[in-house]
């Protein structure tokens, strides 16, 4: 009898197992939905390949061509689809402005200098280059850099007060935020040089901006004030004199007849 339950025993036991592995086999493993990629159209773009400083003669080394999303790339960008001998085309211009790595290059800041010198190659239209002397007392103890911006603070002896015997000097600003463009001949930081103490600096003005600083320099003593980078926008800050014209003026006197010019 127990030999008898047993036997039924391990025949249903069989028939179980059995019976799982057929309902194992039977389900399928549940389906795993993939999300649609969205395709993002893109461009060849020319960029710096690292760093270029302004004044750097381009190579084909310091380009390369980097995908970049259709969308955001500008009009003024270089596209290999439209341009695709640019590398070999820019080779040789002169960066206007400096680039940083990865930034699209773009012709308005680059210039020829074939037939011309530097300085004259990296000019805005219209402007001019003028050199002034500088000392560590008068061009902000050296930190002056290329690029900088400045005013021209013009000190001279109060003529009206040697009459009385005294000794009294007066200063104004002659120009307000000049962009610096060399010092003596550096156009750029190099190896990592904090401070430039030269003896001129060359400035870029208009042509009346020019007549101004050179009479400046025969009336007296030019200093530079260093302005700060957030600054430099052209617009005066809250402290500055609101009398711009009377700040930017310089008296001249021809024949015992006084004038007043004014840079343009």
């Amino acid at each position: 009898m127990k030999a008898a339950r047993l036997v039924v025993l391990s025949v249903a036991i069989a028939a179980g197992g059995f019976a799982a592995l057929l309902a194992g086999r039977s389900e399928k493993p549940p389906e795993v939905k993939q999300e649609p990629v969205a395709k993002v159209e893109t461009v060849d773009v020319l960029v710096a390949r690292s760093d270029i400083p302004m004044g750097q003669t381009l190579s084909p080394g310091d380009v390369q061509w980097q995908q970049w999303p259709a969308s955001a790339s500008s009009g003024n960008f270089i596209r290999k689809n439209n341009r695709p001998q640019a590398i070999e085309d820019l080779s040789g211009l002169i960066a206007r402005v400096p680039f940083v790595a990865g930034e699209p290059i773009r012709e308005a800041k680059l210039v020829n200098a074939k037939g011309s010198g530097f300085m004259a190659a990296i000019l805005p239209t219209g402007m001019r280059a003028v050199s002034t002397q500088i000392s560590p007392e008068t061009g902000a103890g050296g930190f002056i850099l290329p690029n900088d911006h400045v005013d021209v603070i013009l000190s001279r002896r109060d003529k009206d007060a040697d009459k009385g015997g005294g000794d009294a000097r007066t200063s104004e600003t002659v120009l307000s935020n000049i962009r610096v463009l060399a010092i003596d001949q550096n156009v750029e930081e190099k190896n990592g040089q904090k401070v430039v103490v030269g003896k001129t600096a060359t400035l870029e003005l208009s042509p009346g901006q020019a007549e101004t600083l050179v009479l400046s320099q025969q009336l007296g003593t030019l200093s530079l004030a260093l302005r700060s980078v957030t600054d430099a926008s052209g617009k005066d800050t809250p402290g500055d004199d609101d009398n711009s014209s009377k700040r930017n003026s310089v008296n001249i006197v021809r024949f015992g007849v006084s004038t007043t010019t004014t840079p343009r």
